[in-house]
């Protein structure tokens, strides 16, 4: 009886330590996995941090020196931050302070109250970025982005140009006229539009919410058919959709835009403003890239820019253009940095 007693001890001491060492295993494994991702955010976009600024608690990173030209960069959809990743140490070597934060519905940006409306109108973005800067104490910051983000950059240099010391946009002036997008354009270019008409139906919200990730990966080839990117740098981004607001927010702006959803009464005053397509007054650098088509050569909006003014073409970049072409983004931050 007492040998098997000690048998029995002994296996259970075995497995005991067996199952310490796979725990081990899994704890180092998973330090050393979380060691890497950050050790890739802090080579790259800097540290990754946390504030709350407006209706947000806005994920964002910073390099650079604390005391650098602050440069905010601004992603679009479905992009994310990590657009910027060979940006970024461009303007740091450079002395640039540079901050690329998440926009709302992205990443770990989440709003602070789960009443807030999820609202993905321009000017309700706009406003994130104004409260973020005020969050972090940034009385001016050259701004740049590219998709959603452009948009959001021209729609703060619109209605706020004293917050701005420099704007660079991808793809120009691209303010929502809502009484503008209600009328039709010829058949070839609302086929550009199909995933818009798609976000309208309960259907596509639906799809969109149970197929992001192929969705969104679809929506990269078909923007910049040129790139090749791997899936690692996709696989990067789409962890950015996961955010618990990413579908509300996407199928909100759109249908905003189509006039299907209303936006928020608080920000009437600042779409009013908007509704008439005021001229951009800050120095501003504007990129077109073969995803504009006819419109890469700039002419179609440059006169909405009164302010001391560049117009830039990159043949061959589709439109995610700081991650297919950095130092040609970088540049432009750069040089516009000189024409105030």
């Amino acid at each position: 009886m007492k040998t098997a007693q000690n048998n029995t001890s002994s296996f259970a001491n075995r497995i005991a330590s067996k199952m310490l060492l796979i725990a081990a295993l899994f704890f180092t494994m998973t330090f050393v996995n979380a060691q890497s991702e950050k050790q890739t955010t802090a080579s790259s976009l800097g540290t990754l941090k946390q504030i709350n600024a407006g209706l947000l608690n806005v994920g964002y990173t910073e390099a650079g020196p604390s005391k650098g030209t602050p440069v905010i960069l601004l992603h679009g959809w479905p992009y994310d931050i990590h657009s910027y990743n060979e940006v970024v140490p461009i303007l740091v070597a450079k002395g640039y302070r540079v901050l690329t934060p998440y926009l709302r519905g992205s990443g770990t940006t989440t709003f602070i109250s789960k009443d807030t409306f999820r609202n993905g109108q321009q000017a309700a973005l706009a406003s994130d970025i104004i409260a973020f800067m005020d969050a972090l104490k940034i009385d001016k910051a050259i701004i740049g982005g590219f998709d959603w983000g452009a948009r959001t950059a021209v729609v703060m240099a619109a209605l706020w140009p004293e917050r701005l010391n420099g704007l660079v946009s991808v793809s120009g002036y691209l303010v929502v006229n809502l009484e503008a997008n209600l009328k039709p354009l010829p058949p070839q270019a609302e086929l550009g539009w199909w995933y818009q008409y798609y976000f309208a139906t309960e259907r596509g919200k639906l799809g969109y919410s149970q197929n992001t990730y192929e969705f969104n990966k679809l929506i990269w080839k078909i923007a910049s058919p040129l790139w090749n990117f791997d899936k690692a740098t996709y696989d990067q981004t789409a962890q950015s959709f996961n955010n618990p607001d990413h579908v509300s927010i996407v199928i909100h702006n759109y249908r905003w835009r189509q006039s299907l959803e209303s936006g928020e009464s608080k920000y009437d005053n600042l779409e009013n403003r908007l509704a008439t397509r005021p001229a951009i007054k800050v120095p501003t650098i504007t990129i077109g890239s073969d995803f504009d088509g006819a419109n890469i050569d700039g002419k179609a909006y440059a006169n909405k820019f009164s302010g001391k003014y560049e117009h830039r073409i990159l043949k061959g970049i589709g439109h995610n253009v700081p991650q297919e072409d950095p130092k040609a983004f970088a540049q432009a931050i750069m040089d516009v940095d000189k024409l105030r």
